[in-house]
């Protein structure tokens, strides 16, 4: 096992050797395996290695997924490539791999040539808009004739989410292969095809998620899991097991199902979208406990009506022309999502309050852009992964940060997993939350290899402990008055992370400082960070993606800087319904969330410091109350164990020498 991983990446570590053994180990015994494996160990390798040593020697798929494109591309383009390389002459062959994204991924040929549905929305664009629609698509028409893999994320620059969808189709709206005219040639088919015949197949968690929630298998067949960048996993998993609805996602399904059903329903359900937009004007946005009458009403006659159209439409034509086939199953699909989720989102209403299993809330933009629309949510995913990820397939979940507070049990436990150290009663999908006898026990452990950096000697922790608890109305001008004084003493070099983009928008306009700052928003992200990395004593100011996506190794970056402790917002609505579902059956719901969450993000933000090992400097937390609170020794000892300190002539003044450099 190590030959592989020298042959590939030169001289071993020690905490890649250790992983390499332990996921090596796992895997024989069918066990599953938390691994928190810091910056510069080489992860991806120690756990490839076993992985391909698994897959080949018994002959199965291993499926690794992660949280970000960028991932994906390095392990695809990168890692496995070089894997590849490195162990022909030891596997006698060659390794296969393959990635494999969701449909909505690929360019769709059929609909490409039976043209997209007629939506509402496409009446509203003015004649720029238009314009520029149309001159998207043709792009993507010419691309199309042209790519070999038909994957978005190959096409740059990329187009708008409206031009996509003239060219892409949900796995729900697929002929399938059987009748879709193009099958022979469908991008999305033969990326199938290559993951059913490889060693290790790349994915990401929202596909991971569908595998195990939708009937239908997305995934080829396989026996074990990698789940890289596993601290995302849970927000992953929510999202995709979550729905939403507005007036007009309604009034879409109407006007697809008006041109297949003959008598007035579709009328009616469009009607009834106009209702609904009143009904939701009139709600004020948060989470909705109690269902209000009216509000009930039209959801019920939305389900209703939708029913009726679905009805209506009858079975499909075995003779069907493909262009009626693709406007029958496109209209079935919005009437589907339309009718399921107002199912999901009245079930929601039944129970008490602390024995509800989805979370409903009204969301509003601020600005009035977006139309507002009902969201509904699973308040915890425990339960699912228990069953259909740990209960039948061994999974490695890593990341460099896993251990919140010292410990993998908070994360763990919103995973579904107990307590890390023996066998434990799985529990099944029913929401009862009963483990029946003949079910076989969930046995995993936690590990933590370490980082091959010198934290202590390459960074600082500062806390401003000297300066107030942070307001709700942005940024205090003691906080603009310590930013500058740290920005100065570090030459510019700066990420600031901030909880809000509000409040990094404000950094932005109202510091009075000599050096250039990048703000979120005034570019693609992407670009920035490249401005940012390739422009020393250059600034860049952003909220929740910087947090996690900024990997600036070298003198562009000596000092992070984060404004306050990222607690979710109170009127959040999951996160509140998951406190609150805690509270009930007697935990600390402000821990085991709130903290929790804030834990996990400070980790992630801090890490954006050391991402080599010649990197030095200092992470600088302005919210006072980390050094204060009862709670800041966890969120501490969740951070890479950097030097602390709250005196800022101090931190100023190894900045400046930092600068001198």
């Amino acid at each position: 096992m190590s030959a592989g991983v020298a042959a590939v990446g030169g001289s071993e570590r020690p905490g890649q050797v250790k992983m390499v053994e332990a996921v090596d180990q796992a895997l024989r015994r069918k066990e599953h395996l938390a691994v928190q494996a810091g910056t510069g160990t080489g992860k991806s390798l120690a756990y490839l290695v076993p992985s391909v040593r698994h897959a080949v020697s018994k002959g199965v798929t291993v499926v690794v997924s992660t949280a970000t494109i960028a991932l994906q591309q390095q392990l695809v383009d990168r890692d496995l490539p070089r894997l590849a390389d490195a162990l022909e002459p030891l596997l006698g062959r060659e390794l296969r791999y393959a990635i494999l994204k969701g449909r909505r991924n690929y360019v769709c040929l059929n609909r490409m040539s039976v043209g997209a549905p007629d939506d509402p929305e496409d009446g509203l664009f003015d004649t720029a808009q238009v314009s520029t629609l149309g001159r998207q698509v043709q792009r993507l028409n010419e691309w199309a004739e042209k790519t070999q893999t038909g994957d978005r994320d190959e096409l740059v620059p990329g187009v708008s989410e409206q031009a996509w969808r003239q060219v892409a189709v949900s796995a729900k709206e697929c002929l399938g292969a059987q009748r879709c005219p193009q099958a022979q040639q469908c991008f999305s088919e033969l990326a199938r095809a290559e993951a059913a015949e490889a060693d290790v197949v790349v994915t990401n968690h929202a596909m991971l998620a569908i595998d195990a929630l939708e009937e239908f298998q997305v995934l080829p067949e396989h026996d074990a899991v990698v789940i890289d960048e596993a601290h995302d996993l849970v927000d992953r998993v929510t999202s995709v097991a979550s729905g939403e609805l507005s007036a007009n996602a309604v009034e879409t399904a109407a006007r697809r199902a008006g041109k297949l059903v003959a008598d007035r329903t579709a009328e009616r359900l469009r009607e009834l979208a106009e209702d609904l937009k009143i009904a939701l004007d009139e709600e004020s946005a948060a989470r909705l406990d109690m269902l209000p009458s009216h509000l009930g009403n039209t959801l019920t006659a939305v389900r209703d009506a939708a029913q009726s159209c679905l009805e209506g439409l009858g079975p499909e034509p075995k003779d069907a022309d493909p262009a009626v086939s693709a406007a029958r199953r496109a209209a079935k699909t919005s009437l589907d999502d339309v009718h399921s989720t107002v199912v999901r989102m009245l079930a929601a209403f039944e129970a008490p309050i602390a024995d509800r299993w989805d979370v409903v809330w009204l969301a509003k933009s601020f600005d009035g852009k977006w139309p507002p629309s009902l969201h509904v949510a699973p308040i915890a995913v425990g339960g699912l992964l228990r069953d259909a990820l740990f209960g039948t397939r061994t999974t490695i979940l890593t990341s460099a940060t896993l251990t919140l507070g010292g410990s993998f049990e908070p994360l763990a436990r919103q995973w579904g997993l107990p307590a890390p150290g023996g066998p434990v009663p799985s529990v099944p999908a029913a929401r009862d939350g009963e483990a029946s006898d003949d079910e076989k026990p969930i046995i995993w452990s936690g590990l933590d290899v370490g980082s091959p950096f010198d934290y202590p000697r390459s960074g600082i922790l500062y806390v401003a402990k000297h300066l107030p608890p942070p307001g709700r109305d942005g940024l205090p001008k003691e906080y603009l008055e310590e930013l500058k004084g740290l920005i100065e003493a570090a030459g510019g070099r700066t990420l600031g992370l901030f909880s809000s983009m509000r409040a990094a928008r404000q950094a932005a306009d109202e510091l009075e400082i000599d050096f250039p700052v990048l703000c979120q928003g005034d570019d693609s992200t992407s670009q920035l960070v490249r401005q940012f990395a390739e422009s020393p004593e250059t600034c860049l100011f952003g909220t929740l993606s910087l947090w996690q996506g900024v990997d600036v190794p070298g003198p562009s970056l000596s000092l992070v800087v984060m404004d306050r402790i990222p607690f979710p917002r109170p009127d959040d609505p999951v996160a509140s319904a998951r406190q609150r579902m805690i509270a009930a059956r007697g935990g600390n719901g402000f821990m085991q969330v709130a903290a929790a969450q804030a834990a996990l993000l400070l980790a992630q933000g801090a890490g954006r410091l050391v991402r080599s090992g010649s990197d030095k400097g200092v992470v600088a937390v302005l919210d006072p109350r980390l050094a204060t609170a009862r709670y800041g020794s966890f969120l501490t000892g969740s951070l890479p164990p950097f030097w602390p300190t709250s005196d800022p002539a101090q931190v100023r003044a190894a900045l400046q020498r930092l600068t001198a450099d």
